[in-house]
Parts: structure tokens; sequence; C-alpha cells
């Protein structure tokens, strides 16, 4: 059975998502400090955390940067504040998605559901050898989830690593934010494409000699983007 933790500060909306995710065959932790929810995602064996923003003890950001650093699991960012600066600095620091509160408990499930099918695909696979991708300078180890750059071993998130490795596997093809959206995030209409222009840009800060001027990940302007060989 798959284990959810729910890092959550108001008990009722944290009792709920429990109680929807549980009928949908989850097992479910809830943590509400933000502390001893961070020693519960970096002691536990979890396959999903849905994290509150704004929570006592530590707040969202800091705890997403922590579990980045030990952990790739999917993170689900929710808060009630709906600025995009937050959204931006959430997924920035490798949370997989962001919901603004209120929100169905339905859409939080379908969105879980959605997120852990993905991760377990590119994790089970059992290929003997290494699936490898090398473009000037670039190696991607897609079995051991893996970017080399010119040598130096660059961090990414697992939704960084999904989006680098589909446009790398199909070179030259121009996609748009929507069905880059749709093809990373396995969502046609729930969710927001800027998620696709913030992961873009964090991408071209690992890979790209000079962001400002991409040589790998090109925008199209109008259409999306491409990857040029």
């Amino acid at each position: 059975m798959s284990k959810i933790l729910i890092i959550e500060d108001e008990e009722a909306i944290a009792d709920l998502e429990k109680d929807y995710l549980e009928l949908s065959g989850f097992e479910v932790q809830i943590c509400n400090q933000g502390d001893e929810g961070l020693k519960a995602a970096l002691a536990g064996e979890f396959d999903l955390i849905v994290l509150d923003l704004m929570l006592p003890g530590m707040d969202g950001f800091e705890i997403c940067r922590h579990i980045r650093e030990e952990k790739n699991i999917p993170i689900i960012m929710v808060s009630a504040r709906k600025d995009d600066i937050d959204k931006i600095r959430g997924l920035g620091l490798g949370a997989d998605d962001y919901m603004t509160k209120p929100f169905s408990p339905s859409e939080l499930v379908a969105r879980v559901k959605a997120h852990m099918a993905r991760y377990n695909r590119l994790v089970g696979s059992n290929q003997k050898n290494n699936d490898i991708i090398e473009i000037r300078g670039i190696r991607i180890d897609k079995t051991a989830r893996r970017v080399i750059v010119d040598g130096t071993e660059k961090a990414f998130t697992g939704k960084e690593f999904d989006l680098l490795t589909f446009l790398a596997e199909h070179p030259n093809h121009v996609y748009t934010k929507e069905e880059l959206f749709r093809e990373i995030w396995d969502m046609d209409s729930i969710g927001d494409i800027a998620t696709v222009t913030v992961h873009i840009k964090k991408i071209r800060e690992k890979i790209e000699y000079d962001s400002a001027k991409p040589q790998y990940i090109e925008t199209i302007w109008g259409v999306g983007y491409r990857f040029k060989v």
C-alpha cells in the first residue's frame, strides 16, 4: 500500500484529505507541525508528500528544500496564498505541483494518483543496462536518473529530469507548453502550464553556459520549446 505524508497545521483540512486518500487505498500519516513533518519525511518511507506552505515550526519552503536534498519523491505543495511568486518559489525548490486553497479533496486525490503513477513508471524500470542519452556534452542516464554536464553531475528534481529527458529524446521537435504539461504531468485540465516555464528556466540554469542565450533548449516564440542538436 502506498504511503502518503500530509504536513498540514489545519487539522480539519488534514483529516478531510486523509479520509479521501484512505478511501482511495492510500495509507496516510499526518503531521501538524513543520519541524515534526520534516523529521517524519526524512525518516519515513513515504511515496508522496502533501506539504502546506504556512506551518508552525518551519515553513513549507524550508521543508521542501531539505527533503529535496535527500529524496526525490513527489511533493505537492498547497497554500491559501495565490501569489505567483510563491508558486514559482515552491516549484523552484523542487515541488512537483502547487495547489491553491480551497480545492476539492477529489482534485487532490486525482493529482496524487497522477504524480505517483508517473513516478512509479519512471523508477520501476528493470532494465539491465543503463539507458543513456548523450548530446553535445550532456549525458542523461535514464536508469540511474543522473545528468552529467561537461563531466560535472548536476542535481535535478524529478520533474526537471523528466522534462529534460523528454525533450532530449525528441530533438528538434517543437512542443507547446500545453503538450509538455500533458506529457510530463499526466494531466489535461488540472494545474497551471506556467509550471512548464518555471521548470525550463531551472533546467537552463543547470545545463546552459549562458541561460540567457540557450544553446540546448530553445524558445520558439509564440509556439513553445525544442531541444536543438
